[in-house]
């Protein structure tokens, strides 16, 4: 396929075959180079039923079940627009929490290692279950599905401040319990408050630089401090709600005269009953995946506090894998859309009426995690950002699991980390080397990419000094 350059880091794909809408690119070249198939799933993308204005692609673009990953298309939840779990991803409300120390990096160093081995010991990781928290049966679970972040606080596991600064106010609105499986609720139960693995991790960070002084003072970010980022999602609850609901879309995609592409691409409109369960079960893992992080600050809060009397107070949280009813102009007219992000981030601008007030004049916090060694990014939502407020989520793999495992070992990644000054906490050896940077694009790039683009603008950079792996 042809790709027509608009502007810097913008590409084009034009409408044809099935293409209801054309293809938006936001990348420079360089990150595009081994883009050929997710950028033929920005193309399946734009087919979908409803869908308005692009099929969006973000710098760190990758390819994806269905979607890519940086993948951000809307459809007009009014005029027969559809939703589809592959728009979200098996990883439901995977996203980034930021906590700031009371510290900064010279008063910090003599407690680091205590620091580390504390967190060793206290986040539990891995692929299997394990959490820090056992809900005490069914019923329980399902105050979180409904509750999220919000249901842990008012159980001891949190502040007030935790609320206002995460997306949501802490709990996507309109979970249906109902709609999340015997399977599901199994896996559920025994993942609350654990990293997974992957890609996920907790670290220990620092702010070696600012370059928007004033936002940075807004969301509590200054040159030098200690912030703790913390990066899971739902674990296997929110993949098997996206099994689960992928094979119910495949079997009704007919009733409703809908053909597409790929059966990844599974979907029905927002307004079937099909679509309603999804988004309810979705809602519900999205409140997981939020009670999740929660528990996690807390675990981390305690450790900080008794090994070093060091506060950790939250800059923000947000999801980069969510499908969302949100209002947005379309050729001159409010419409409401169902906004998927998988693997983008929502950036909302300065005065948006959702950002907490003492947010709303520098814009929404987006946190871009790096890849594990590399620098870190919190960045802003900007006036008129393209792709419905919509901005890139992290690197992106250029490697899978495999092809990084044969690169370096365990051992080997963690003895050169260490070298640079990264203390390092894996719970396997070959996890480590399966998120070796060298597997990722340059995440610099991306940010830069994404702000060249004009969907964000660039707050801080910060830099590991510890990380916690699955």
């Amino acid at each position: 396929m042809e790709l027509v350059e608009d502007s810097p880091y913008r590409y084009r794909i034009e409408r044809h075959g099935s293409m209801r809408v054309p293809g938006v690119v936001f990348a420079s070249r360089d990150l595009l180079a081994d883009a050929e198939q997710s950028l033929a799933q920005v193309v399946n993308v734009a087919t979908l039923p409803g869908i308005v204005t692009a099929s969006y692609a973000m710098p760190d673009i990758h390819w994806g079940y269905g979607f890519p990953i940086g993948g951000v298309a809307a459809t007009a939840v009014d005029a027969g627009g559809v939703v589809s779990p592959g728009g979200v991803g098996f990883d439901i409300s995977c996203g980034v929490r930021l906590l700031a120390a009371d510290c900064d990096r010279r008063e910090f160093e003599p407690a680091l290692l205590g620091v580390m081995d504390g967190l060793d010991r206290a986040i539990p990781r891995g692929a299997g279950p394990g959490g820090v928290w056992r809900p005490t049966g069914t019923r329980e679970l399902e105050r979180i599905l409904e509750g999220g972040s919000r249901y842990a606080v008012e159980q001891g596991y949190g502040e007030e401040r935790d609320l206002v600064r995460c997306e949501d106010l802490g709990a996507v609105a309109d979970a249906d319990v109902a709609q999340v499986g015997v399977r599901a609720r199994q896996r559920g139960l025994g993942q609350v408050g654990s990293l997974g693995s992957a890609n996920h991790f907790l670290e220990v960070q620092q702010v070696t630089e600012v370059y928007d002084e004033q936002a940075a003072a807004a969301f509590g970010l200054a040159v030098g401090q200690v912030c703790v980022m913390i990066h899971c999602g739902s674990r296997g609850l929110g993949h098997q709600i996206c099994t689960d609901h992928v094979k119910t879309m495949d079997q009704a995609m007919a009733r409703y005269g809908i053909t597409v592409p790929d059966r990844q691409l599974a979907c029905t409109p927002v307004h079937s009953p099909e679509g309603r369960d999804y988004l309810g079960a979705m809602a519900a893992a999205a409140n997981y995946g939020r009670a999740n992080r929660q528990l996690l600050t807390n675990a981390a809060r305690r450790v900080f506090q008794r090994a070093a009397g060091i506060r950790l107070s939250l800059v923000y949280d947000v999801s980069h894998n969510l499908a969302k009813i949100e209002t947005h102009t379309v050729d001159g007219t409010r419409r409401r859309l169902c906004v998927h992000r998988k693997g983008a981030t929502r950036a909302f601008p300065p005065g948006h009426p959702d950002l907490p007030k003492d947010l709303r004049e520098a814009g929404q916090p987006v946190l871009i995690p790096g890849t594990m060694g590399t620098a870190s990014y919190v960045l802003a939502g900007v006036p008129g950002g393209d792709a419905f407020s919509s901005t890139c989520h992290g690197a992106g793999r250029t490697m899978s699991r495999h092809q990084a495992a044969r690169t370096i070992t365990g051992r080997e990644l963690a003895a050169r980390l260490e070298r640079d000054g990264i203390a390092v906490r894996p719970r396997s050896w070959r996890g480590l080397s399966e998120e070796t940077p060298e597997a990722y694009k340059d995440v610099g790039a991306v940010v830069a990419a994404s702000e060249g683009a004009g969907l964000c603008r660039t707050v801080a950079r910060l830099v590991p000094l510890g990380v916690v792996k699955g």
